[in-house]
């Protein structure tokens, strides 16, 4: 079994570079995609009409993170069962952290949406949140994706091995730069620290870079927004083993798509 994640996508340059990347790609060798969604509309938070853009472009969950509630439109969909908010909210915050899907092939995954607390929202406890999540998901099925939606790749690289041989798959997501070391843990759990940005890769992080220059040599708040040129379609395709719910492989993905009119 094939799955596609893929990375944060960013703003409508990284809508239009998911369409278009998607309509072209080999449907029939991916069995299920997901993708991070928390920097879709606008660069921060989600909408309705967003989401809805980015499920009929070919996507089956959404997951988000730290920019979850930047969009007041989020309460409109939060409860849709294709959109995750991170698990280790505290109880009784509206929407989900993990579901249960069926892939093209008719097994049943879950995918589980967690986020780091160093430097980012003051959550519960990831690796505790697992703890008390698997008994339940794993009565359903072993085929376990995790979005870990985190900061810093200590944190993340942590969880990696902590849940090594539990789950199927954990994927880094926020930082918006791939990096390179996704592998197959000892246990079988198929792993990269951060899977990167679908977006304008002539940027810093999906921001215009006059922007963020300006920012940091002048100390002044501004208002960001989405740079346009240099798209890239980043990600992950993972191979997993059906039976045991082991990662048996993992790909990283950069397809560049230049400038989109």
């Amino acid at each position: 079994m094939k799955i596609l994640f893929i990375a944060d996508i960013v703003g409508e340059p990284g809508r239009r570079t998911v369409n278009k990347v998607l309509a072209e790609f080999k449907k029939e060798d991916i069995d299920f995609t997901i993708a991070n969604a928390e920097n879709a509309a606008g660069g921060f938070g989600l909408t309705a009409k967003v989401a809805e853009e980015i499920v009929n472009s070919g996507v089956e969950v959404l997951t988000l993170g730290n920019h979850v509630w930047d969009r007041k439109e989020i309460k409109e969909i939060i409860e849709n069962p294709q959109i995750l908010r991170p698990a280790n909210y505290p109880p009784f915050t509206p929407g989900r952290g993990y579901n249960f899907y069926l892939t093209s092939k008719g097994v049943k995954i879950a995918v589980v949406n967690l986020m780091g607390r160093v430097y980012m929202p003051d959550l519960d406890c990831p690796f505790r949140c697992m703890d008390v999540l698997l008994p339940e998901i794993k009565k359903v099925t072993n085929l376990i994706i995790v979005d870990f939606h985190a900061e810093i790749t200590s944190e993340k690289q942590a969880i990696g091995w902590y849940l090594d041989g539990k789950v199927s798959a954990v994927i880094g997501t926020h930082t918006h730069v791939q990096t390179a070391d996704e592998r197959i843990l000892p246990e079988g759990t198929a792993y990269i620290t951060d899977c990167g940005m679908s977006g304008p890769r002539d940027s810093v992080i999906g921001i215009k870079k006059e922007i963020i220059l300006k920012k940091y040599l002048t100390q002044i708040p501004l208002r960001f927004e989405v740079a346009k040129k240099d798209l890239i379609f980043s990600g992950v395709i993972i191979e997993l083993d059906e039976k045991t719910g082991k990662g048996l492989a993992i790909k990283r993905i950069q397809i560049p798509v230049g400038d989109i009119v």
